[in-house]
């Protein structure tokens, strides 16, 4: 895994959200399409998959009004396909590029998983898992930071086509991964066997985010936030492969693994919120005026018209209970799904992107001795990124925002055997980043050794 200082970072935050989604969940639930399902007090430990065989998941469920919930699950399937198979299947771990935009090291991996579809559907697979990250992306700031991902795709080959509870909940079918509706007797929620989506995980180059893409186009959709991998990836969400909107529990469920946000939701009946100060960015035990004084959260944002709709203050209600607690806007993506993150929200998952991506790469290693006759080209996947080039510590104003250069333009002198340092500093300044302390994720160095 890049960035290092990831590890600390993440794991803190999903214990956080452990912590809350350990809440007890009230008989009178949101979701108002769904039956309500109690919430038990006990998360899974972190372990391959998130959970020991047997064990269970806090996970959210999609209604399709848009409205969430939370459930209990089990960790397994009894719908998956027994380990080891009779045989290998044909095809079956073949991993695919969807989207390669450069090395694992420097780009956040996205890994796609299929279920339901047979030997003969892997084509099906590869062309659902790029509609659903074409959906994903559709949303900001996906949108404009797409270049900053890879996407591969995992064919997970199942002996049956479809999955269980589709289109009946008579309806059995033995999948790769145990995919099936109906979990819990909520209809809509589509479980997995965590534990298998791990061993298909393990098979791509790196996993910073998986997606369990099941072969249905009947609405449902999964958000295991409570899953911690040693493969890297904090998360998973599954989505069925032929609705066009559930791509949107995708968005969502990135909302936790990579901005480290709360739900914005409640339960009618919860209480109020007594405890500490969250230590997620989009919820606040403090009102609008507090949060001004103390100049704390999103206090920045305060009275700004946000993209999700409405302007940036403290509403009450979030984080499952109903007062006690406040979300910067009325109605964001981690509130309900079809809308889109607000300005606090947006900046958190753009911090969260950069926490796997680097804002600059160059084909050229840094370990390279470069000489006159070298020319060196820097990416710069962000639009809008500044570019800054310095020797020695002196800033080389002729190559300002230059992505490609010619060693030979600097000009050295001195004997053969001096060693000077070659700096490319870039710098993403996108407006939706204001908070200093997140801004300091948005600058990479790369540097090279230079002789005459």
């Amino acid at each position: 895994m890049r960035h290092g200082r990831f590890a600390t970072t993440a794991l803190a935050g999903v214990t956080a959200l452990a912590a809350l989604c350990s809440w007890p969940v009230p008989a009178a639930a949101a979701a108002a399409a769904e039956p309500p399902r109690p919430a038990p007090s006990a998360t899974a430990a972190a372990a391959p998959g998130g959970a020991q065989p047997g064990a269970g998941h806090q996970v959210e469920v999609f209604a399709e009004d848009g409205s969430i919930s939370r459930a209990r699950v089990p960790a397994d399937s009894p719908f998956a396909s027994p380990r080891p198979l009779a045989g290998p299947a044909a095809g079956d771990g073949t991993v695919t590029p969807v989207v390669h935009n450069g090395g694992t090291d420097s780009k956040l991996d996205v890994v796609v998983i299929g279920d339901g579809y047979t030997a003969a559907e892997q084509e099906k697979f590869l062309t659902d898992a790029a509609t659903k990250w074409q959906e994903i992306t559709a949303v900001e700031p996906y949108t404009t930071y797409r270049s900053l991902f890879n996407v591969w795709a995992v064919q997970a080959v199942s002996a049956q086509s479809g999955v269980t509870g589709d289109p009946d909940r008579a309806t059995v079918r033995q999948t790769a991964l145990g995919s099936y509706f109906w979990c819990e007797d909520v209809e809509r929620l589509l479980c997995v066997d965590t534990n298998a989506v791990d061993r298909y995980a393990a098979k791509a180059p790196q996993a910073d985010l998986v997606l369990v893409v099941a072969n249905s186009a009947k609405y449902g959709g999964a958000g295991y936030n409570d899953v911690v991998s040693p493969l890297g990836y904090s998360g998973i969400a599954t989505v069925s492969g032929g609705n066009d909107r559930s791509g949107q529990v995708a968005v969502h469920e990135t909302g936790h693994s990579l901005g480290l946000l709360a739900d914005e939701y409640y339960y009618d009946g919860q209480g109020t919120y007594q405890g500490d100060e969250p230590t997620e960015a989009n919820i606040t035990a403090l009102t609008a005026d507090q949060l001004r004084r103390t100049r704390s959260k999103w206090y920045r944002w305060l009275g700004r018209t946000s993209p999700d709709g409405g302007t940036v203050g403290a509403y009450e209600g979030g984080g499952y209970y109903p007062t006690g607690l406040y979300r910067p806007t009325d109605n964001s993506i981690m509130r309900s799904l079809g809308r889109e993150f607000n300005l606090p929200g947006r900046e958190a998952m753009i911090a969260g992107f950069y926490r796997y991506a680097a804002t600059l790469t160059s084909a050229t290693p840094t370990t390279t001795l470069l000489t006159p006759a070298d020319r060196l080209t820097i990416e710069l996947p962000a639009p809008g990124t500044r570019l800054r080039w310095y020797l020695d510590g002196f800033e080389v104003t002729a190559w300002r925002d230059r992505t490609a250069v010619a060693v030979s333009d600097l000009h050295l002198f001195g004997p053969k055997s001096l060693r000077h340092r070659l700096t490319a500093v870039a710098t993403d300044p996108t407006p939706a980043v204001i908070d200093p302390e997140l801004r300091a994720s948005l600058t990479d160095t790369l540097s090279w050794s230079v002789r005459r």
